[in-house]
């Protein structure tokens, strides 16, 4: 097939974006479980609550049919599914071209190397990688043993302030994603019932596990958090545990999570509670003429 067979449409309608990526998105679910769940939090709770700029969306079309997609939540990074190398090119080079300002990038492994590398080329910006994830899928759900003392509580209202500040803690220490705004974050999981506590018999929370709302039959538990001071215990297990057994009972054909994997510990729980590598990501961060601050 022809390079010139395939092309970008490009737009900021989310409507018209998922009318033509449904299909596509849902045909993958672990692969595709970043925009499925982004997309759906921008049409249910509005476009700016990943940021105030207004989202972006493109679809790659071949023979009139989606091979690959990408969303961007300024100022957020651009996530990308898979892409070739000269797809990849051919985006960079399309979105240079448009005087973009891309603060990084967020693929599978492979597509965030290649398309960092055709960035750099047709910017000039300098390509630093930041951070490697693994995507895992749920097999067998082994409950750790013995659970720690305590028990699982999904949180409520009367813990928006503990979430909010529990929030902040974890995006300082993660650094990288796209997140929202800590107070409308903790409202939207309040509401859904997003997130369970693990807490001490005296009824101090001491870990917390969240899941995404199901889309297309896939749930992905995020984020895990504990407090330093708390860590090393087994709280954050018996917490993953919890939500990946509520995932199952809620119907979800598959549970999934990112791990960083500079963090052997957590790569190491999340196996043996059973889950199981998918794939692996990258983050890199752009600096230079056409990296935005």
């Amino acid at each position: 097939m022809r390079t010139d067979d395939r092309h970008w449409n490009l737009t900021q309608d989310l409507d018209a974006f998922l009318t033509r990526a449904d299909a596509f998105l849902s045909s993958q679910l672990a692969l595709h479980t970043l925009p499925l769940t982004v997309t759906e939090n921008l049409r249910t709770r509005g476009p700016h609550i990943y940021g105030d700029g207004v989202p972006e969306f493109g679809l790659l079309e071949q023979d009139g049919a989606v091979r690959a997609t990408f969303f961007r939540t300024p100022p957020h990074r651009l996530n990308l599914t898979v892409l070739t190398p000269e797809e990849a090119d051919a985006l960079a080079a399309r979105l240079a071209a448009l005087g973009q300002r891309l603060p990084g990038v967020h693929a599978d492994r492979d597509t965030a190397i290649a398309f960092a590398g055709a960035w750099q080329r047709h910017t000039g910006a300098t390509a630093t990688l930041r951070e490697r994830d693994r995507l895992y899928r749920l097999g067998t759900l082994t409950v750790p043993r013995p659970l720690p003392p305590g028990g699982p509580r999904i949180a409520g209202t009367a813990d928006r302030e503990h979430l909010i500040r529990w929030h902040d803690e974890f995006v300082a220490a993660i650094g990288s994603g796209v997140f929202q705004d800590a107070a409308e974050w903790a409202d939207a999981r309040i509401e859904q019932g997003g997130i369970t506590f693990w807490e001490t018999p005296d009824g101090t929370p001491a870990a917390m596990a969240g899941t995404t709302p199901q889309v297309a039959g896939q749930i992905r538990v995020a984020p895990v958090y504990t407090p330093p001071h708390l860590r090393g215990r087994g709280y954050a297990g018996a917490a993953t545990a919890e939500v990946s057994r509520a995932a199952l009972a809620a119907g979800a054909r598959e549970v999934l999570l990112f791990a960083d994997l500079s963090n052997p510990t957590s790569n190491g729980l999340y196996q043996r509670i059973g889950y199981r590598p998918v794939t692996d990501f990258a983050v890199y961060d752009f600096a230079g003429p056409s990296a935005s601050a």
